[in-house]
């Protein structure tokens, strides 16, 4: 039984390697920046309000795989105050919304399709 002993330990250390280099792969990011390697996709929703003044537009939106956030209504900061002119309240719209600065912004707006 002895012999056996090293080949278990050895085994169960090169297993382990991968687990803990993974981890402390991670731990090197800011909180959240796990998320934000999934490549942006556009998303889908409804503009509830434009605020021009603010720079920012509030959106009923299915799932944003890339920011790990599930369906809800919520306000955003935009890209391009420019971008506010193309859509209005009430109108479907296709978006895309990005972790910039620690704030969650529209960085792509227009009517859906």
């Amino acid at each position: 039984m002895k012999p056996l002993f090293p080949v278990i330990s050895l085994l169960a250390l090169a297993l382990a390697n991968p687990v803990f280099a993974a981890a402390e792969h991670d731990s090197h990011h800011p909180a959240g920046s796990g998320a934000a390697s999934v490549k942006a996709a556009a998303s889908e929703g409804t503009v509830k309000k434009i605020d021009k003044a603010a720079g920012k537009i509030t959106i009923k939106h299915g799932p944003l795989a890339n920011l790990g956030m599930p369906p809800m209504t919520m306000a955003f900061r935009v890209s391009d105050p420019a971008m506010l002119d193309h859509v209005r309240a009430g109108e479907k719209v296709s978006f895309t919304a990005e972790n910039v600065g620690d704030a969650l912004t529209v960085t792509a707006l227009e009517p859906a399709k």
